[in-house]
């Protein structure tokens, strides 16, 4: 088993499809793929490449921890007590343990993510 692995940034395996929870959806009814990669340390680390259609919802990291690169598309991301901020292609952030936001797509994302909790 070799310990260094490439994402595939346009994987072209089925994805795992899923929806937002219901009690976390604020507007729309965005869409979601999963194409993940990599899981390390007992699955406590997992990497990958996820995209979401147009909606908002409530994001809630609890007590993990979240990397994101933008590969394509639009969001923007309000934390509690903060102004929105915008992020398209080629930005990358981090949202990290007890993070309670909105995300908003606005143009269907995708991006690579690496989640540790």
């Amino acid at each position: 088993m070799s310990l260094l692995v490439q994402l595939d940034l346009d994987p072209t395996s089925e994805p795992k499809h899923s929806k937002c929870p219901p009690e976390r959806l604020l507007a729309g009814d965005p869409d979601y793929k999963t194409w993940a990669q990599d899981s390390s340390r007992g699955d406590t680390v997992k990497t990958g490449v996820w995209e979401a259609t147009p909606g908002t919802n409530r994001s809630i990291k609890g007590e993990t921890f979240e990397y994101c690169y933008i590969l394509q598309g639009v969001i923007e991301l309000t934390e509690e007590g903060q102004e929105p901020r915008i992020f398209r292609a080629g930005d990358s952030f981090v949202m990290k343990p007890g993070y309670i936001g909105t995300w908003k797509t606005i143009e269907t994302v995708r991006k690579i993510y690496v989640v540790v909790g």
